[in-house]
């Protein structure tokens, strides 16, 4: 008898459930079934790949051995960004030299008149840094080494202080940036799916973003992407994520973004990559015409563009001493390591 009353109660509910929905279709009438909502559209068409074709959309892009040339820098410091401000340095000019393995030398200069401001190099394991112009006292040859995390220079003893000069600012932030966290964003280290401990995973992702077919309004639009993550297996059997790269799938396959983690899954490099253009006098080389680097525990962003790709200077073979800048000025020296770095950080 009790089982006779439960089978009833069901039924009894699952009438009402229906007849409700019933009669809001019916009250709801055409508003619900012809109404139109405008949303996100889905750019198209979406390109598609398997884990094999994305590795090899990234080894193409590691072919180059060396790139010399021309480049527009634009520096921001994000240290306020807690407060939803960063502070957005005008573009200057620029002469870069990349070389595998992690080899850069970086000149930044003044608008119009072709002086320097910083210099930097990076052998691959330490980097050296000339901050050649400003204030007497802003100037110094700051020397460490690349794979140690230091506290941020202050350059006049002032940590936040908000009544430093334009000058002081800007010396200050470049003093800050490392050459060695762009040589792994300009020159991309390749894909071994066969290295040992190492594995790849694909997934599917779709995002928000500003509609690029209407550039001056609000208007947004889903874009399709693939991830690749690249998985570390550890001795006891657990992974970590070391690189997650982001294709765009719109029109084709194009690496669009690299993030890099550390051992303890922080994010340590944020990197996007523009579309592809030829590169070099001979055009049969295709990269990314510009790049932007964000260290989000370093609190900056730089984007590099290159002025003119196809007059840039592909696979020349540079000697060891040209990634490894000299004290010529006589600046006071800071060397970095003298100060008790942190513990190493990728």
């Amino acid at each position: 008898m009790q089982i006779r009353t439960r089978r009833s109660f069901v039924k009894k509910l699952k009438f009402p459930a229906i007849s409700v929905f019933a009669l809001l279709v019916a009250v709801s009438g055409c508003s619900l079934v012809h109404r139109k909502v405008e949303t996100e559209k889905l750019l198209t068409p979406l390109a598609t790949a398997n884990t094999s074709d994305l590795i090899a959309a990234v080894n193409k892009l590691v072919g180059v051995q060396s790139i010399h040339g021309r480049v527009d820098i634009q520096f921001e410091d994000t240290s306020f960004a807690t407060s939803g401000i960063a502070e957005k340095y005008r573009a200057v000019d620029g002469s870069i030299t990349l070389q595998r393995p992690g080899k850069i030398y970086l000149s930044i200069q003044t608008p119009v008149v072709a002086s320097d401001i910083v210099q930097m190099t990076s052998d691959g394991e330490h980097f050296r840094i000339a901050i050649l112009k400003g204030d007497e006292k802003y100037r110094r040859f700051v020397t460490g080494t690349n794979n140690a995390v230091y506290p941020k220079l202050d350059m006049d003893g002032n940590a936040g202080n908000s009544n430093k000069s334009s000058e002081a600012q800007a010396v200050s932030a470049l003093s800050n940036l490392r050459p060695q966290h762009l040589t792994d964003a300009l020159l991309l280290n390749p894909i071994n799916p066969d290295a040992p401990g190492i594995f790849y995973v694909q997934t599917e992702f779709f995002e928000s973003e500003k509609d690029p077919a209407r550039t001056d309004s609000s208007k947004r639009a889903v874009r399709g992407y693939y991830f690749l993550d690249e998985m570390v297996v550890s001795a006891d059997k657990t992974a970590r994520l070391s690189r997650r790269f982001w294709f765009d799938r719109v029109n084709g396959i194009r690496l669009a973004r690299l993030q890099s983690f550390d051992q303890n899954g922080i994010l340590v490099n944020d990197v996007t990559y523009g579309p592809l253009v030829k590169f070099g006098s001979e055009g049969d080389l295709m990269l990314p015409g510009k790049v932007s680097l964000t260290r989000p525990h370093d609190q900056y962003k730089i984007t590099i563009s290159y002025q003119t790709p196809e007059s840039l200077t592909i696979n020349h073979e540079y000697p060891a001493e040209a990634f490894v800048l000299t004290n010529k000025s006589n600046l006071p020296e800071v060397n970095l390591d003298e100060k008790k770095p942190n513990p190493p950080r990728n």
